[in-house]
């Protein structure tokens, strides 16, 4: 038997004026997303703003239904429409954001591991990690390099594409 370890590396900051402009800029793209959630079980909205390689910013928020498992998370949402739309694009980062008039969201929502499998197989598809924000409104954000950092032992499987 062999005992192994692995560490992570983020960077967290307090605020959104801490992060670089596009930073800033991706992270308001994300918090506008939030007004097309359609999330009347949950009430808790969740927002995310993807950029291309092109600069181009793809949004999505989460879309629930009253059959629950039916619906879909904001990441997975923007990650497809990625896919149907421009197959070939490079996603460069990503940022995500929630929200809920039910409580004060004091930390960042990081993502299930439904969207973070989906971001592995992106991330796989274009052999480049991905930088992802998650953005607390009025409050701290972590930044990650790529999903490797969230998921460390992800599902990859390159025979399956073969």
């Amino acid at each position: 038997m062999t005992t192994q370890s692995f560490t992570i590396s983020y960077e967290t900051f307090n605020n959104i004026s801490e992060l670089s402009e596009a930073d800033q800029v991706l992270c308001a793209k994300a918090e506008q997303a939030l007004a097309t959630s359609h999330s009347p079980y949950s009430k808790f909205r969740v927002g995310t703003a993807i950029e291309l390689s092109d600069s181009k910013v793809v949004l999505g928020s989460n879309q629930e239904n009253v059959a629950y498992p039916s619906g879909l998370c904001a990441e997975r949402v923007a990650l497809f429409t990625i896919g149907a739309n421009y197959p070939d694009a490079i996603i460069t980062k990503m940022a995500i954001t929630a929200q809920t008039d039910s409580f004060k969201i004091e930390n960042p929502v990081t993502s299930c591991g439904a969207c973070l499998q989906v971001l592995a197989e992106s991330e796989q598809r274009q052999e480049t990690p991905i930088e992802v924000l998650f953005y607390c409104l009025g409050g701290k954000i972590i930044k990650v390099k790529g999903v490797k950092s969230l998921l460390p032992f992800v599902f990859v499987e390159e025979r399956l594409g073969s």
